[in-house]
C-alpha cells in the first residue's frame, strides 16, 4: 500500500535528501482523521489540528520531531455536560529509509512493530499523531475539578441546585413510618 502525497498527514521528505544533518521546519494546519480520542473525549474529525514540525535527515532514515496543538471534546463523566480540553502535545520519531526498515527486520530478534518506515520520501504521521495525542487526553474528563456530578435518585444537575435532595427514608425504618403515620391521623381525628 502506497502513501497518498495529497493526504495532509503525509509528509514527502524529498527535499532533505539523504545526507545527514539537513534541516526544514514546517508549520501546517491539517484536518483531524476519524476516531483521534476514545469514547469519552476526542478530537472531532475534520477540527484543525495545528502541526509544528521539524524534520532533520539523519543516517538512519528521517527524525520528525514536533508539536500537536487542538482541541478535544466531549462530556464530562460526573454530569454529562460538554468538556473541551486544550490538547497540546510532543512527538519524535524516527522513519527509516526503506532499505533499513528492511534490514532491521532481517537483524532484529523480535519483529519491531514500532519501527516506522518511509514509503519512498513519504512520511505518514496519522499512527505517530495518534500514539501521542490518545494516551495525553485525559481518562475521565469533568467540566469542573469540583463538578458535583448528577443526582443518583432523579438525574437532576446537582451544580444546578446545590440544595437538591430527597428525603430518603431506609427501608429497614419504612414499616415505622407507617406507624407513626397513623398515629398522627388517629390524635387529629381525636
Amino acid at each position: 500500500m502506497h502513501l497518498d502525497p495529497r493526504n495532509p498527514l503525509v509528509l514527502d521528505t524529498k527535499e532533505l535528501g539523504r545526507r545527514p544533518g539537513q534541516m526544514a521546519q514546517i508549520d501546517r494546519t491539517v484536518p483531524a482523521p476519524e476516531h483521534l480520542g476514545n469514547d469519552v473525549i476526542e478530537i472531532r474529525e475534520g477540527e484543525p489540528i495545528e502541526l509544528d514540525l521539524r524534520i532533520e535527515s539523519v543516517m538512519e532514515g528521517v527524525l520528525i520531531s514536533g508539536s500537536v496543538t487542538a482541541t478535544a471534546t466531549g462530556a464530562c463523566v460526573r454530569c454529562l455536560e460538554p468538556v473541551h480540553e486544550p490538547v497540546d502535545v510532543e512527538f519524535q520519531e524516527l522513519f527509516a529509509y526503506a532499505d533499513r526498515a528492511a534490514h532491521h527486520h532481517e537483524v532484529a530478534a523480535d519483529d519491531d512493530e514500532d519501527l516506522h518506515a518511509l514509503d519512498g520520501d513519504l512520511a505518514d504521521l496519522e499512527p505517530v499523531l495518534r500514539d501521542a495525542v490518545v494516551p495525553a487526553l485525559p481518562f475521565q474528563p469533568v467540566c469542573q475539578d469540583d463538578c458535583p456530578g448528577l443526582c443518583s435518585e432523579c438525574g437532576a444537575r446537582l451544580a444546578d441546585d446545590p440544595t437538591h435532595h430527597h428525603e430518603v427514608i431506609d427501608p429497614r425504618w419504612s414499616a415505622l413510618a407507617g406507624i407513626a403515620g397513623d398515629a398522627e391521623n388517629d390524635e387529629k381525628r381525636n
